[in-house]
């Protein structure tokens, strides 16, 4: 009987399901949106029982519609992926929220985490978790839902939204969370994979709220109608995996509204000096082959393997990307729709010395300005459209080669290929440019949903639907659940966009942007 694998993907603003088969290829998908609330300036929050009731939704359409296709396929397991530090509690006995979920987005909490800051923990707790202290981890949102609720601690069940998913999923038989999404809590010593005493009483969390701990690839429980749930990973973990980064010195990029660039490195977590995050990047559960012999490619030359049962990460975030090119739109109106802007910037050879630098809402790794504002410098009378929108495009490649620099030094690892996801890789001007500013190759799957394909990999390799690491995405000749039969073919077929630019214009390009980020900063104090 053909089988394929459930992929729950609850993000920001929509709950999907899609349906792999063996290859990695979707079959069948549903997605639905849901509300988002702003009670006040800054906060963000969402409905838990609407998040639940539109994931139980979606899966339901797309198990019906991959079985009216093919009637005798099998789910083989379910693996879930979603919005990283979204905080839920609820009542334990009822199921019911206590409150509405307070999303990652959310500031209600900073100062609190200023209040911690200034008290010199910010050493303590980066040593411990890889974080910096802020309101976008769950430890101060859990804290502060704690401190507006009466009920008894004991009552109560933590977790963030794959929690509250496999809590549903299973009807309340299983409360627990994967390490990549602990370690988002600011509560979780990375080093020993567990909660930490110390990071609890800081923030006063007892203990008793919190779910237990697993790897991102096990077989945690079963559904009610039977299905394993066998894979746990957030959004960006989620990404790294399913664009098979599965050696030291991998590294991916999703170009969303911003952009999230994540580097593998191995068995042990870094330390920035550079203003990226460490974090657990996933932990295959013990039952798991981690390799067979032959690698998949790609990955650094000489580099440790990554084949160790918790692998960690270093994550640095841009804060607008995507956003820089609706401004184009919106703000400027020198386009009408986004795709518009390839075809205007390819439209002039290069930028005519235009800087654009887009921090609209300060800079992000590795510079960390919140007080940086958006600036256009290198403006002449024969400055065109076609330029600001030119360098607007390389201003989102220009701030990932930043990341990618300090993730090297921090590392020590050479980066020798990106892989790149989300909305704006679809530009192909766009993935050039990056090749060519960043100098190494850029590989572009064409296979876009590599964060649900993630979770769906996890879960696969949880119930032995791949044998190991190297057999992800290959299609079988017997087509087996398994995976028996000599391999065919790896699917997810790539494009590769190789450097063309010269290390001179290179050079000379990047040290113009160092000096238009340098007028940026501090321009709001």
């Amino acid at each position: 009987m053909p089988a394929a694998i459930l992929a729950l993907d609850q993000g920001t603003t929509s709950s999907r399901a899609i349906v792999f088969d063996e290859a990695g290829r979707p079959l069948a998908s549903a997605q639905r949106e849901f509300r988002q609330f702003y009670p006040q300036p800054g906060w963000v929050e969402h409905d838990a029982t609407e998040i639940w009731s539109t994931q139980s939704a979606v899966m339901a359409e797309a198990i019906a519609l991959v079985k009216s296709m093919s009637p005798r396929v099998e789910i083989a397991a379910i693996g879930i992926t979603n919005q990283r530090e979204t905080t839920v509690v609820w009542d334990r006995e009822s199921g019911v929220p206590v409150a509405n979920a307070i999303v990652w987005q959310d500031r209600r909490t900073a100062a609190m985490c200023d209040g911690l800051a200034a008290g010199g923990h910010e050493t303590f707790v980066r040593d411990r978790t890889g974080l910096v202290i802020d309101a976008y981890f769950s430890g101060t949102k859990l804290r502060w839902l704690l401190d507006r609720c009466d009920r008894d601690p004991e009552r109560l069940a933590f977790g963030t939204i794959d929690s509250w998913l496999v809590w549903n999923l299973t009807r309340g038989a299983a409360h627990i969370t994967d390490v990549t999404n602990a370690s988002r809590t600011m509560l979780f010593d990375i080093h020993r994979a567990e909660w930490d005493d110390e990071l609890l009483a800081l923030l006063g969390v007892p203990r008793c709220v919190l779910p237990q701990v697993k790897s991102s690839s096990e077989i945690y429980a079963k559904t009610t109608d039977g299905i394993p749930i066998a894979g746990i990973a957030g959004d960006q973990q989620a990404s790294l995996f399913g664009q098979r980064c599965t050696r030291a010195g991998m590294a991916k990029n999703t170009y969303g509204t911003g952009s999230f660039v994540v580097m593998n490195t191995g068995e042990h977590a870094v330390s920035s000096k550079n203003g990226l995050l460490a974090t657990i990047a996933w932990q295959l559960g013990d039952g798991v082959v981690r390799a067979s012999g032959a690698h998949s490619g790609g990955g650094t030359k000489g580099a440790p393997e990554a084949r160790t049962t918790r692998c960690y990460a270093l994550e640095g975030s841009i804060f607008i990307t995507g956003a820089a090119v609706q401004w184009l739109r919106d703000g400027l109106g020198i386009i009408r729709t986004a795709p518009e802007v390839e075809a205007l910037a390819a439209s002039v050879p290069d930028s005519g010395g235009v800087v654009v630098v887009p921090a609209f809402t300060g800079l992000g790794t590795p510079h960390w300005d919140a007080y940086a504002r958006g600036t256009i410098s290198g403006i002449t009378r024969g400055t065109s459209a076609a330029h600001i929108a030119r360098a607007t495009l390389e201003s989102i490649a220009l701030q990932t080669a930043d990341v990618l620099d300090a993730m090297q030094i921090d590392s020590g690892i050479a980066i020798d290929e990106l892989r790149v996801d989300g909305g704006a890789s679809t530009n192909d001007l766009l993935m050039q440019m990056q090749a060519d500013i960043a100098g190494i190759p850029v590989i572009r799957t064409r296979v876009p949903e590599t964060t649900a394909l993630g979770a769906a990999y996890l879960a696969g390799l949880a119930v032995g639907f791949y044998r190991d690491l190297d057999d992800l995405g290959v299609v079988r000749a017997s087509g087996a659940l398994s995976g028996g039969g000599a391999p065919e073919a790896r699917t997810t077929p790539q494009l590769v966009f190789t450097p063309q630019m010269s290390a001179s214009e290179r050079a000379s390009m990047r040290e113009r942007w160092a000096r238009g980020v340098e007028r940026a900063k501090g321009w709001a104090i």
